[in-house]
């Protein structure tokens, strides 16, 4: 016979549902506002002065993925792997750009 695990998770109320819907909607929304600014100003296609409002798409996004973590009742585990998730998501494109801008500078010699 086969043993059945079942896992309980509090249930979501229902006056949290649009809360929950909204701001899943915008960590999406942010993270795409936040990209799209870094790479329109490391393209050279918006000035220097549009980065920091990349960063702040990227704290809004990040609140609004705490946000969202803690109206779900995730465990204290998850959201601090949610919370590493969204610092890398904030390096690897500094990463990208780095590493692309070396190669170029070392096959151009």
């Amino acid at each position: 016979m086969e043993d059945v695990v079942l896992i309980r998770r509090p249930e979501i109320a229902l006056e949290d549902f649009l809360p929950i819907f909204l701001s899943s909607s915008f960590v999406l929304i942010f993270g795409l506002f936040f990209v799209a600014i870094y790479t329109l100003v490391k393209m050279g296609k918006l000035k220097n002065m549009y980065m920091p409002f990349a960063y702040i798409f990227w704290g809004l996004q990040t609140y609004c993925m705490y946000f969202f973590a803690a109206k779900i009742q995730s465990n204290p585990f998850t959201i601090k792997v949610l919370m590493v998730t969204m610092v890398c998501y904030l390096i690897l494109p500094h990463l990208y750009y780095y590493l692309n801008f070396r190669s170029e500078e070392r096959y151009e010699q």
